[in-house]
């Protein structure tokens, strides 16, 4: 059941992620369009004239085209931190994983391994599929008896394939989070330019047009705004993440040097 997981997913995986993508620009768009573009934002009742005073959805409106994929990025660093949330928390299980490896660790320490799958059936979750993985492969090395470096070094390798199946699932689209960082310093960087360009076009004139020279800083001003906004949102969400899964990887591998010397000790006094 793993194996037809792992490949799957990358392409169910891929076109959702597509779609995802795809519908986040969309709305980035409609709301540039349809929100921030409303006649009622400005003055005259039409969106060619100046924002109404104080007006901000008008003011990002008149950041020019590029507002609209840098509101979808921003979207997408949204969509896709609350999705990871969800699936890391999932991982980590039903209960509290602090209490839930304490106890683990308790059982094994008292050569309990029954108790200790059985609080891995209760945790659930990727870290405890991972632990339960190496304490069934425990009983397996014990019921052979093997030596306690063999029998280590096979409770490692079982760790490693368990974690292995697992870390897919749980580092998926932080690649996307992590381009999203770039993403959104570039398309605002161009969004500046873009501004600028108008604003010196605005003085190359003989009589300069004030009205082009402060609508050209205006989108230069809100482009980098905006784009430093979903950098910044990005830059977080993606720390926070790899940071939680660092944590749940680290308990995997203290429950497996746990089990290994559970195994050495109950060798020893055999």
């Amino acid at each position: 059941m793993a194996n037809v997981k792992k490949e799957n997913g990358p392409k169910g995986g891929g076109a959702i992620s597509g779609i995802i993508i795809a519908a986040c620009i969309f709305v980035g768009w409609i709301i540039w369009n349809f929100i921030m573009g409303n006649g009622a934002n400005f003055e005259g009742g039409v969106n060619t004239g100046h924002p109404l005073p104080g007006n901000y959805l008008a003011m990002v409106y008149k950041g020019g085209p590029i507002v609209p994929i840098l509101l979808g990025c921003l979207l997408m660093v949204i969509v896709f931190s609350f999705e990871r949330f969800a699936v890391i928390s999932k991982a980590a299980g039903k209960g509290n994983l602090d209490v839930f490896m304490k106890t683990v660790q308790a059982s094994i320490t008292k050569g309990d391994i029954d108790a200790a799958i059985a609080s891995c059936d209760k945790q659930q979750g990727s870290v405890a599929n991972a632990i339960k993985s190496a304490l069934l492969k425990y009983q397996d090395v014990k019921a052979e008896g093997l030596d306690s470096e063999a029998a280590a070094e096979t409770i490692h390798k079982e760790i490693e394939e368990a974690t292995s199946l697992e870390m897919p699932m749980l580092e998926k689209h932080l690649t996307i989070i992590s381009t999203l960082v770039s993403i959104g310093t570039l398309l605002g960087l161009l969004g500046t330019v873009s501004g600028m360009i108008k604003a010196f076009a605005g003085l190359a004139e003989g009589t300069p047009d004030q009205a082009e020279l402060a609508n050209g800083i205006s989108e230069a001003l809100i482009n980098t705004a905006t784009g430093i906004s979903t950098s910044t949102l990005a830059v977080i969400a993606y720390n926070y993440f790899t940071s939680k899964i660092d944590t749940l990887t680290y308990f995997i591998d203290e429950a497996g040097f746990a089990i290994s010397q559970a195994y050495k000790r109950a060798k020893g006094s055999n």
